[in-house]
């Protein structure tokens, strides 16, 4: 990139300089599919499951799709741990702010709490409290995410299930992240 702005502080900043960084942006927002695939393939690797992590999110996407979900549901369980390769410890919260400005409210909660709903299957095991998501129990998602991670996340760690292949769900990427993004402040 050979044009720069020349202010060392966001507030000297003019007009201009700003057209300048929001087509930079824009640019880079146009490649991002580009980078959850190639995230994606990262995820391909030595895993203590007897699957691969990437293994894992295409199972959870192929029951998803087999279950007759919308195509952003869908995606949004190929993405569900996509946070893995930024931030295992708090996964979720991190692929739930990249798909914030890309799905609905729904699927955003979903994501955003389905590690602590995986909970409920192991927590007791490593000294937590496996009904710890019942401080949301009231809540109008509550049910979707229960449901989520029984019929689809808790159960896609299986070397025997007929999976489909990422170019599969490639489309369902692309078509997610060419949206409109809506801002989310």
């Amino acid at each position: 990139m050979s044009d720069k702005v020349r202010f060392t502080a966001m507030e000297d900043g003019t007009r201009p300089e700003y057209e300048l960084i929001a087509a930079h942006d824009a640019a880079n927002a146009a490649c991002q599919a580009d980078r959850v695939l190639g995230w994606l393939r990262q995820m391909d690797g030595d895993s203590p499951y007897q699957v691969s992590r990437l293994q894992h999110s295409l199972q959870t996407a192929t029951r998803a799709e087999n279950d007759g979900a919308d195509d952003e549901t869908i995606a949004c369980a190929l993405l569900h741990d996509i946070g893995d390769i930024l931030a295992p410890t708090n996964h979720s919260e991190v692929a739930a702010a990249l798909l914030a400005p890309y799905v609905s409210d729904r699927n955003h909660w979903i994501v955003r709490h389905h590690g602590l709903f995986q909970g409920y299957y192991y927590f007791q095991h490593i000294g937590q409290d496996p009904n710890a998501r019942d401080r949301f129990r009231g809540h109008e998602y509550y049910d979707a995410c229960v449901d989520f991670c029984a019929r689809w996340d808790q159960a896609s760690f299986d070397p025997d299930f007929e999976t489909r292949s990422l170019e599969h769900f490639e489309p369902l990427v692309r078509e997610l992240f060419a949206r409109e993004p809506r801002a989310r402040y």
